[in-house]
């Protein structure tokens, strides 16, 4: 691919360049020269774009797509096509197929369908056979044909003792063991934040305890053995302040926490809109406001759209039978940008990678082309016409959003958005 990108301003901490508006050269996919007004000697394509914003290219660790077994959600190709779109130039692949991801022949598959597209996926491996928390799975042989880490997509790890086997025999190869924090009995089929707004709505609550006692439990299991702990998708500030105490204690543990987390509370449900059925579920203003500060301050690792397509009619029922659930690749950057500045949307689109040891491609002269373009100023309302997965079940519908994405250049190739 060979490119000249105009006036471009370029967000990127590790590059020379940070914060100057410059030309970028691209020749065969490798940044040949980046400075003011470089002339198009050789008549390349030119991108030019209001405002336009560069950053190296944006990592999404947890995204779900149908295939293999559910393709009428969505399949692998258009997940990564609506990822590119979206400004992302990799994704962590969650293992919630059919049969789950629990092999490295599973793994050496979807490697062999992205191998169609521009986007490099990470897929994250089952941690137990079949996802049923009874026997781990082939982790090993799965850490050698790829995966970046192993966990049962939104289900927790029962038993404790599954738990500390799996963090002592990943310690040889140091990647993450996921523990979904939900103590099943505490929550009890609960369908939404148990608070003043789950009574008045006459609908059953999950406490912030029961994710609050699964990470007690598990820092302390991690105590015992040692390991690298991954704690997804957190949702209240008690819950922070555990992993941050655990943090001090010098443990080896991250944490992750939703963009939806960040941006809604549990009074969006007053009207029983299933779109706002997620799990962990949307909590208070007092619990959004402490995730938002850990983001800011470090203390939460990566923030993820946590991207899960769904057939319609598992969201068109009734709310105590909805399934919990929401796309957000689409959506993930203009919500960002909407609470944070720009810079510190960009660190947090960027920074996931170093948990799971992906290297980063710094925007500088002789480097591999992996970039995100965007304008960061525009606002619009989010609706069917910005979704591009075969699956609509969006929680950011009707909410109004900053940003606009240009694309992606990444492995030799460009995608442009609409």
């Amino acid at each position: 691919m060979n490119s000249l990108i105009k006036s471009a301003t370029i967000i990127d901490k590790n590059s020379e360049f940070h914060n100057k508006s410059v030309d970028i050269l691209i020749k065969n996919g490798i940044i040949s020269d980046i400075s003011e007004n470089i002339k198009n000697a050789k008549n390349y394509s030119e991108i030019s774009l209001p405002n336009l914003h560069v950053s190296n290219g944006w990592f999404d660790y947890s995204v779900c797509s149908g295939e293999p077994g559910y393709e009428e959600r969505d399949n692998l190709l258009n997940t990564l096509k609506v990822a590119s779109k979206s400004g992302f130039t990799s994704v962590g692949l969650q293992p919630n197929t059919f049969p789950v991801t629990q092999k490295s022949t599973e793994i050496e598959y979807l490697k062999a369908i992205a191998k169609k597209s521009n986007i490099d996926i990470y897929p994250i491996g089952a941690l137990t056979k079949k996802s049923d928390g009874n026997e781990l799975a082939e982790l090993f042989e799965m850490k050698n044909a790829g995966a970046i880490g192993f966990g049962d997509y939104k289900k927790s790890i029962v038993n404790p003792n599954m738990l500390k086997l799996a963090l002592l025999y990943s310690k040889d190869f140091n990647l993450p063991v996921f523990s979904f924090p939900l103590n099943k009995e505490i929550s009890n089929n609960g369908v939404m934040n148990e608070s003043k707004t789950s009574t008045m709505l006459g609908l059953k609550g999950i406490p912030n305890i029961s994710e609050e006692i699964q990470i007690m439990r598990d820092i302390r299991i991690l105590e015992y053995t040692g390991g690298n702990l991954h704690i997804p998708y957190i949702s209240t500030g008690n819950s922070l302040e555990l992993i941050k105490k655990a943090k001090d204690k010098g443990l080896n543990i991250s944490c992750s926490t939703c963009i939806h987390n960040l941006f809604f509370n549990d009074n969006e449900l007053n009207n029983f809109n299933t779109k706002f059925k997620v799990l962990p579920p949307l909590r208070t203003q007092n619990d959004v406001d402490k995730l938002i500060t850990g983001v800011k301050d470090g203390s939460i690792d990566i923030v993820t759209s946590d991207h899960n397509p769904l057939d319609i009619e598992l969201k068109n029922v009734e709310f105590d039978n909805a399934e919990f659930g929401t796309i957000g690749l689409e959506s993930f950057f203009g919500a960002l940008n909407k609470i944070f500045p720009i810079k510190t949307t960009i660190n947090i689109l960027t920074m996931g990678k170093k948990i799971f040891g992906i290297k980063e491609t710094p925007i500088k002269i002789g480097a591999q082309a992996d970039m995100s373009l965007f304008n960061p100023i525009n606002s619009y309302v989010f609706d069917d016409k910005f979704i591009l997965s075969n699956s609509k079940n969006s929680i950011f519908k009707g909410s109004s959003l900053k940003g606009k994405i240009y694309g992606t250049i990444s492995n030799g190739k460009m995608t442009l958005s609409e």
